[in-house]
């Protein structure tokens, strides 16, 4: 099964924000191309937003391009089989953190938002991840700082984007 037909039967399964998933559902079936970067009219993202063992804190990236804290995440890539590989390799390269568990059930969240030129949107696939016990985080080259925050802290530091994902995993989590 290629990573274009996963996405579409991730998207078929996933039962909340339904105008937001027929968008992507159309988008894909526009566009065969509409997993890779290289989709101008936008593009299907992988991320997961890694929660501490104790399921306490959420761990963010200061993004080094757009200096903003952020979940895990990024563009799709040909050694990805699945959307969810894709976000577990990202959420794994971005943390430094060996052995993140996806929640079980799928996504948690969609979240479309604009991009600049040549592209126009990201469809964001989101995720939530578990860091094992005892585990680090190291800060990769595609972040300026790595930070745990409580869950009160989130809405002071990231958008509304992360604070609907944050939302949405704890809910995932009871």
């Amino acid at each position: 099964m290629s990573l274009h037909d996963d996405a579409v039967l991730v998207l078929k399964d996933y039962e909340d924000q339904a105008e937001l998933r027929q968008l992507y559902l159309d988008h894909l079936d526009c566009h065969p191309d509409g997993i890779w970067k290289a989709c101008e009219a936008g593009h299907l993202t992988a991320s997961a937003l890694v929660i501490d063992p104790e399921r306490e804190q959420v761990l963010l990236t200061l993004h080094k391009k757009l200096g903003m804290w952020l979940q895990m995440g990024g563009h799709c890539e040909p050694g990805d089989a699945t959307l969810a590989a894709a976000a577990l390799r990202e959420a794994t390269e971005e943390s430094g953190i060996e052995g993140l568990a996806l929640l079980p059930g799928g996504p948690v969240a969609l979240d479309r938002h604009p991009i600049p030129v040549p592209c126009h949107w990201h469809l964001d696939v989101q995720y939530a991840a578990l860091a094992p016990g005892g585990s680090v985080e190291a800060i990769s080259d595609e972040s300026l700082d790595l930070r745990w925050f409580d869950y009160a802290q989130v809405p002071d530091v990231a958008d509304e984007s992360v604070v609907r994902l944050m939302e949405r995993t704890r809910s995932a989590l009871r």
